[in-house]
């Protein structure tokens, strides 16, 4: 047990009435709702390591693994996700990477969690980590990364079963750190244990600390081989559990990707692939951020959606993913929040639906009513959304500090044969060869694989120097920028032009001027630049994001962002970097189909009565 100088100040307690935890008269972290204990008292860390750790034979277990993954059903305040890092930091395979998949319905927030931890001093520095990273706490999977340590954290918080229905992954190791099953029995139940089962890949471990018969005999029913053995602290046993299988190898060399695109997408693939340790090439013969990505500012805001359903949660953990990762790039982040004006009768009531739900973060969104939009945007104006959490970024920060070197070719064509794929340039010749190719080339990718249902959508900003506001958007847009104000856009369908366009400025002066008149009459139409640029949208406007149907394993496609690529490139190419790896998706599978490329045929099959493949 580590003894603690008791501080001449009692600390602040984060554990309020909103907290699931509770601090008993001992100062015993404890579940409100389950009334059982977090941790031993006795010394949680040593405990994880014994149970957990050594219960799945680590570090033996990760030897000569490129790619290693541990799941646990109870993430609570992360102290077994600490131990496994710091285990993992001093002896992780050369090159090898670690994730991991943790489930939590009721999570703690930040300062909660720190409280605790603190009682660790020799964990202090990765406790650091993990508490400035901390997770979000809206419903949904969110990731954690820990590049300086080679590992990624993924939390899913909901509940047990429904998380692991959600998940894509293969468990090499399980944590089952769930509460009693005596106080906790939901996360004990025969389906749950059959998701672990389904859950693990072969060879898999299991660890925890329970002994009851109900969960040995549903361990053994699944075709886990189970043991006793000596328990940690005043806990007499224990159990392990192991598939009796020969686990799988990790291929020894990381794949080559050829990344076709250098825009949002594109950088947003670069990146992903890259922290997964792939060997990138970016190809894009106009050079980085000539697309749709090139303009001096971007809205990083959701499609809002009142229905509350997948798609709403889609653009919610996009929203969080995006946030994150801007945050972490010098200069990209210009401003923070977006107030959404509502512009019909029936917005208010969907606004406020939306503020009411719990999809997105505590605070994210609110209802403003005229007095609060009035704020906002300085001049007189109706009720709106504020969107806390959406953010006005720099693309050109992003894209330097994603893409790395970009290789100004175009890409004629692919092939693929026995060697994997080839990229060949205008003259036919072959230019690059490598394990998988991702298309993010916008409206071009359906040149390469017309299967690809795009249609291109041209839009022209303007840009008003030497004027501020705030960003606002409407069905038009204002928004800061290093340049002056950007508002906008054209949205004109099937239109591939990119000269910039006087009429279009006028355009958008009107547009401007309907929302906000007073802004608008500052602005000076003879001062104003502007860039034209084509947007690639599906039929039924949502990206794709996946594996190219009815070709050869290894093609892969990233387009079909419209006006959200901001929001969603950085969450949807780690989902295409984790299917080319074979590593699991950071979106629930309800999420992964409405961006599945094949969702088009499986749609026209059913509307024609044929059952799909």
């Amino acid at each position: 047990m580590v003894l603690m100088t008791p501080p001449s100040d009692p600390p602040a307690d984060h554990t309020g009435p909103q907290s699931p935890m509770i601090l008993d008269a001992q100062g015993q972290p404890r579940s409100r709702l389950y009334g059982d204990i977090y941790f031993s008292t006795e010394d949680g860390l040593a405990e994880s390591r014994a149970v957990f750790l050594q219960g799945c034979g680590l570090p033996q277990a990760w030897a000569g693994r490129r790619r290693f993954t541990v799941a646990e059903l109870g993430f609570g305040t992360g102290l077994n996700i600490l131990a496994l890092l710091d285990l993992w930091r001093q002896g992780r395979p050369p090159g090898a990477r670690l994730h991991i998949f943790t489930v939590e319905a009721h999570p703690l927030d930040a300062a909660a969690a720190a409280q605790v931890l603190a009682s660790w001093p020799e964990i202090a520095d990765l406790a650091d980590l993990l508490v400035r990273r901390w997770p979000g706490q809206a419903p949904g999977f969110h990731r954690v990364d820990f590049p300086e340590l080679d590992a990624v954290l993924d939390v899913a918080v909901m509940e047990a079963e429904a998380a692991l229905h959600a998940w894509t992954g293969q468990a090499d190791a399980w944590f089952l750190d769930g509460f009693s099953p005596a106080l906790n029995p939901q996360m004990w139940r025969d389906d749950v244990l059959e998701a672990v089962a389904a859950r693990t890949a072969p060879g898999g471990r299991l660890a925890t600390f329970t002994v009851a018969g109900s969960v040995r005999r549903a361990l053994e029913a699944q075709g886990f081989v189970v043991a006793k053995r000596p328990g940690h602290g005043r806990k007499r046993e224990r159990l392990e559990a192991w598939r009796a299988d020969d686990p799988a190898h990790s291929p020894v060399d990381p794949p080559r990707v050829a990344v076709i695109g250098a825009g949002i997408a594109g950088a947003a693939m670069a990146r992903a692939l890259r922290s997964e340790g792939a060997e990138i090439r970016v190809f894009d013969p106009a050079g980085p951020g000539q697309g749709a990505s090139g303009n001096p500012a971007a809205l990083v805001t959701p499609r809002l959606d009142a229905g509350l359903g997948p798609l709403a949660s889609l653009f919610a953990q996009a929203l969080g993913r995006a946030r994150r990762l801007y945050s972490e790039v010098a200069g990209a982040v210009l401003s923070q929040g977006v107030l959404q004006l509502a512009r019909q009768s029936r917005d208010e009531a969907r606004f406020a639906r939306i503020a009411e739900s719990d999809l997105f973060e505590p605070g994210d969104m609110s209802v403003a009513k005229s007095e609060a939009a009035q704020q906002w945007t300085g001049e007189a104006a109706g009720s709106g959304l504020a969107q806390h959490g959406a953010l006005v970024v720099q693309p050109s920060a992003i894209l330097s500090a994603w893409l790395g070197e970009v290789e100004h070719q175009g890409v004629s064509d692919l092939l693929h044969d026995a060697g994997g794929w080839a990229l060949l340039d205008p003259e036919g010749r072959e230019m690059w060869r490598g394990e998988a190719v991702v298309l993010c080339a916008g409206c071009d990718v359906a040149r390469l694989v017309p299967e690809i249902q795009l249609q291109p959508v041209r839009g022209q900003v303007s840009i008003a120097p030497g004027l501020e506001a705030r960003a606002v958007a409407w069905g038009g847009y204002v928004a800061p920028s290093p340049e002056g104000l950007v508002f906008g856009a054209t949205h004109d369908r099937d239109e591939t032009g990119t000269e910039v366009r006087l009429t279009d400025h006028q355009r958008n002066l009107a547009t401007l001027a309907e929302a906000l008149p007073d802004l608008a009459q500052g602005v000076s139409l003879a001062s104003l630049s502007g860039r034209a640029s084509v947007r690639a949208v599906t039929p039924d406007r949502l990206p794709v994001a996946g594996m190219v149907p009815g070709r050869p394993g290894g093609l892969h496609v990233l387009t079909g962002l419209g006006s959200r690529g901001f929001c969603l490139a950085p969450l949807l190419a780690e989902h295409v970097a984790a299917q080319i790896l074979g590593a699991a998706s950071p979106l629930p599978v309800d999420l992964s189909a409405l961006v599945d490329p094949d969702r088009f045929r499986r749609r026209a099959e059913r509307r024609a009565g044929r059952t799909p493949e």
